[in-house]
């Protein structure tokens, strides 16, 4: 199986703080499988380390009100031809991130606080009908 994921998830240090989401659950997941890292920010654009995003009223914005939203969705539709391109089965997306989330995200005041809904390429994703599924789902 094509398995594509967040190249955070597998310590890629593409987070927007220079770091990673590096899972070991992920890792013993996709073993044997084909995998193809993906990380829609970076493939819009988005420098690493950057400003913190979240979305706010429908667009991705950083922490100082500057939108990104441009940025975010173009990376979206790049990461989305690559996973139809590879014709990819599954995608591993990390938890609550405007570009990843899948079943959360944060919800633009940058508090912290969590609230339904997804980012920008899981939404994408699920307008074309592919399996993505929230690392924090994996058992």
């Amino acid at each position: 199986m094509k398995i594509a994921v967040s190249a955070c998830l597998l310590g890629d240090n593409c987070k927007y703080n220079g770091g990673n989401n590096y899972s070991e659950k992920v890792k013993n997941y996709i073993e044997g499988h084909e995998v193809i890292p993906i990380c829609p920010e970076v493939l819009g654009g988005l420098s690493t380390p950057r400003e913190p995003a979240e979305i706010d009223c429908g667009i991705v914005k950083n922490k100082d009100g500057t939108s990104v939203d441009a940025q975010f969705r173009k990376g979206a539709e790049l990461a989305l031809d690559i996973v139809i391109k590879n014709q990819v089965e599954l995608v591993i997306l990390q938890s609550r991130s405007p570009s990843c989330g899948v079943n959360t995200i944060y919800d633009g005041s940058f508090t912290g606080k969590i609230i339904p809904g997804q980012g920008v390429f899981a939404e994408l994703l699920k307008k074309n009908n592919i399996k993505a599924i929230d690392v924090a789902d994996i058992r």
